[in-house]
């Protein structure tokens, strides 16, 4: 009875880490001899700050729940001490947090990765490690779109001002055709007085 317990508490585990491993973009695997408790704890922050789900695995259930999965060639890291930092949506979180602080704890070394399903290399983690962080990347792509946009909102809104002022200068161009019918008088008032002379040359 006990057996038929203990095997279905680790069927449940598999099935458990086998729907984290396909939920996730990215994961990396670590062996993690020599950390210290305070140093644990500490990295386990760093990770939840970037929704980075990390925890110590037993290599069994982590090759039955790779083989559900679907992710194939983990095997052979597969021993040892062992733990796995999963993301769900940033591939680059567990590589560069990692790396991080593997640097710096030479008993902490990076065994594996993979990303969408597919395991990757060592250079490849370091190649991602290497990457700025998913909200730096955001901003940095936010800031090539925003630039043109915002140059260009300030050209339109410079198109508007001026054109705004110059509806005044519009309506007045408008009323000038008026005085110009005026002036019509004025020149007929004026043809008696260029005929003045003549009528003087004609009195002598």
């Amino acid at each position: 009875m006990a057996s038929a317990i203990v095997l279905e508490s680790k069927k449940q585990a598999v099935a458990a880490l086998a729907e984290e491993l396909k939920g996730s973009c990215a994961g990396v695997l670590v062996e993690y001899s020599g950390v210290t408790v305070a140093d644990d704890t500490a990295l386990r922050a760093e990770l939840r700050k970037d929704e980075v789900n990390y925890k110590v695995v037993k290599n069994s259930i982590l090759k039955r729940a790779a083989a559900e999965a679907g992710i194939d060639g983990l095997d052979d890291v597969l021993n040892g001490t062992t733990a796995l930092a999963l993301s769900a949506e940033d591939p680059v979180a567990p590589a560069r947090i990692l790396k991080k602080f593997a640097d710096s704890h030479k008993d902490f070394n990076i065994k594996a990765g993979f990303m969408d399903g597919a395991v990757v290399d060592l250079d490849t983690i370091n190649s991602l490690a290497s990457l700025p962080s998913k909200d730096i990347l955001l901003a940095t792509v936010c800031n090539a779109f925003n630039a043109p946009i915002a140059a260009f909102a300030r050209v339109i809104q410079a198109v508007v001002d001026k054109s705004g002022e110059e509806v005044p200068a519009a309506e007045e161009k408008a009323e000038e055709p008026a005085p110009a019918e005026e002036a019509a008088p004025v020149e007929e008032a004026a043809a008696p007085a260029e005929e003045a002379p003549a009528t003087e040359e004609a009195a002598e």
